[in-house]
């Protein structure tokens, strides 16, 4: 049962009544009569129904009637006296009280919370949760990694946080149905087709298939980068400091040491003092750009088989493009080699998942939209959406200055397309109220453009929800990364958490009169600690945040920790072992549930609230509510454990 929920349903009912009687809505001073308050007002009004934040006052509060005394014109205490004597909460509630300018204070009956939680006593699969009155069908995108590329660091966030919602829209009682769209059909490909063909290490790919397709996609997307650098982006730069040391000189030249405040007032003097710093620190940002690309392309020039493979391979880009469109042509050869190299590849993907405990009911890649992308240009060109630009074609939309492209120059598709054809696909395929997108805050440009082309083209119902994220960053302060500037590898990145569990779990183990664990239960326990620590670091913060990755915060014993609530769970089935407790008998014993001491209130309190939290999560798509209830639930447990014994308390 939702407690928090059945109040506000009362709290609506209440303020119905200045819906449905014009004369209760105005104020004595008022020259016009009628309703001032319509379903949406309510509904704002009863979301300042809360749960308390200090339990001496009651278990929930209700705000609404500052705001509603304000478009009443009446005092907010009055109102809520109003209020609190129309309101029908007695069957769970103890009488509201009102306190200072118009808070109304609720406490629930402890008998009917006590009748609440045998009831989830019983429920060992529900708890006690009952699924929506009105399911909604879902469409969950996360991960989505690209095929050869080792998954790093950057796709923790997308694959725990879409898995998180997607579990619990599913236990709420939505179909909630989770779709991994691979990238195994885009520009990495044409790389990796061409490094093998001219840089593959056949033994090497024999030994390790996917350690070699990793090596030649970086190694192709490391001479493209190469010649972009010399060949574009250092000029560029090299004119941009050209330019902005006349500025800096222009600037220098306008400040006057020596000028008298009658020929140049102070303040003009303080805007041109500010006008030649702003001009150096630019200079200064530039110059250190130059230094990255410079470094960049010593990275090659100095390394004898480098340089030669540069200077071999000068038009390497255009290559490695003709080689993605010549796979998309239905190329023989190239077709067998994306055949033969996307098993392994997607079999390495697979060992992750099943590492994190995450699976889905669908992972169609890009592949599986190619044949449908001629279609959507064709459809949204009827629909007078396209425009050619440059020989391109594009969907120019009134928000954005730089358009939405579906088709390149060439011919070729681009991602909007086939983001475009998935849409399409999804609503033929399982008519979704919702597609909610878990992908990084960097893509939010792309999404609104997508969602209002999709809206505009057919598909103007849906919610099309971008689920954005912040970015995992270093001790630094910055994006996460290895010594070497390169992305983490998340495969990587789970080891290195399992050792430092491994580590702990034998110290403390070593540390017994007798050892407990064999060392196969190390290393289970290992993984359980270590992986579990990763996921729920990144859970427990708001996922609109960034957040520095630490492996001994994400290992505390202390703190809203994954490891806090596994030592938590510990001591709780530790009570059964000790006490011998038989869990099934336990569920259908007779005697009553009491709630003698605060600590055991506040815990059952605690308990009754999952569902509220539950819904927090499906309502803004923020599985740190979860984590958040879950560490307060964690914590009324540690007080409840210390003040009330259970093996050796008086009664059943």
């Amino acid at each position: 049962m939702n407690a928090l929920g059945l109040l506000r349903q009362r709290f609506a009912s209440a303020l119905h009544v200045w819906v449905d009687n014009p004369d209760a809505s105005i104020s004595d001073k008022s020259e016009t009569a009628g309703p001032v308050l319509d379903e949406k007002t309510i509904q704002s009004l009863v979301e300042l129904v809360l749960p308390s934040q200090d339990a001496r006052f009651g278990d929930y509060q209700a705000n609404c009637p500052m705001p509603l005394g304000k478009r009443l014109g009446r005092p907010p205490r009055e109102v809520a006296e109003q209020l609190v004597g129309r309101l029908q909460i007695d069957d769970f509630c103890e009488p509201p009280t009102i306190a200072g300018p118009g808070f109304i204070n609720v406490r629930l009956k402890d008998s009917w919370l006590i009748g609440q939680l045998q009831k989830a006593v019983t429920d060992d699969q529900r708890l006690g949760v009952h699924p929506v009155a009105s399911p909604r069908t879902y469409v969950v995108d996360y991960s989505s990694p690209n095929v050869a590329k080792p998954m790093h660091v950057g796709h923790i966030r997308s694959t725990v946080i879409g898995d998180a919602i997607c579990r619990v829209l599913k236990f709420l009682g939505h179909r909630a149905i989770s779709d991994n769209h691979i990238g195994d059909w885009g520009t990495q490909f044409g790389m990796i087709i061409y490094g093998y063909k001219h840089f593959v290490d056949e033994a090497a790919f024999q030994e390790d298939t996917v350690a070699e397709l990793s090596r030649l996609y970086q190694l192709v997307n490391g001479l493209v980068e190469y010649h972009d650098i010399r060949d574009q982006q250092l000029p560029a730069l090299e004119q941009k400091i050209t330019e902005q040391q006349q500025k800096v000189e222009q600037a220098e030249g306008a400040l006057d040491p020596g000028a008298t405040p009658a020929v140049t007032p102070p303040k003009e003097q303080k805007k041109a003092a500010k006008r030649m710093r702003q001009a150096k620190s630019q200079l200064a940002e530039y110059r250190q750009q130059l230094a990255d690309l410079q470094k960049k392309l010593a990275h090659v020039e100095d390394h004898p088989q480098r340089a030669a493979m540069a200077a071999a391979h000068a038009d390497i880009r255009a290559s490695a493009l003709a080689e993605t469109a010549a796979l998309h042509e239905g190329d023989a050869t190239n077709v067998s080699l994306w055949k033969r190299f996307l098993p392994p590849c997607l079999a390495e993907i697979d060992e992750t998942y099943q590492r994190l405990g995450v699976t889905f009911d669908h992972a169609l890649g890009e592949s599986f939209y190619h044949d449908q992308l001629a279609g959507v240009v064709a459809s949204l060109t009827e629909k007078g959406l396209v425009r050619e630009s440059d020989g391109a074609q594009c969907v120019f939309l009134q928000e954005s200055q730089a358009p939405l492209i579906v088709q390149k120059q060439d011919g070729a598709y681009l991602y909007a397309t086939t983001d475009l054809a998935t849409i399409q696909y999804r609503m033929r395929t399982w008519s979704p109220d919702a597609i909610l997108y878990v992908v990084d805050h960097r893509q939010s440009l792309h999404f609104r453009q997508l969602f209002t082309t999709a809206r505009l083209w057919a598909y103007p119902d849906v919610e099309l929800e971008h689920i954005s994220f912040g970015t995992v960053l270093g001790e630094d302060g910055k994006p996460y990364k290895t010594r070497s500037g390169t992305a983490v590898g998340l495969s990587g990145l789970l080891n290195e958490a399992v050792s430092r569990a491994h580590a702990i779990v034998s110290a403390n183990d070593d540390g017994r009169p007798e050892p407990m664990l064999s060392a196969d239960q190390r290393r289970q326990v290992a993984q359980r600690i270590g992986i579990g620590a990763i996921k729920y670091a990144d859970l427990a913060h708001n996922r609109t945040s960034d957040y520095v990755f630490s492996y001994d915060k994400m290992l505390a014993m202390t703190g809203n920790t994954a490891a806090y609530m596994q030592y938590s769970y510990a001591r709780v089935r530790s009570i059964f072992s000790r006490g011998e407790v038989d869990i099934r008998a336990l569920r259908t014993l007779a005697a009553p549930l009491g709630l003698d001491s605060p600590a055991e209130r506040a815990l059952a309190m605690t308990l009754l609230q999952f569902s509220e939290a539950l819904e927090r999560v499906a309502s803004d798509y923020r599985p740190n509510h979860l984590t958040n209830y879950l560490f307060q639930l964690a914590s009324r447990y540690s007080e409840f454990f210390e003040q009330c014994p259970v093996l050796k308390a008086d009664s059943p």
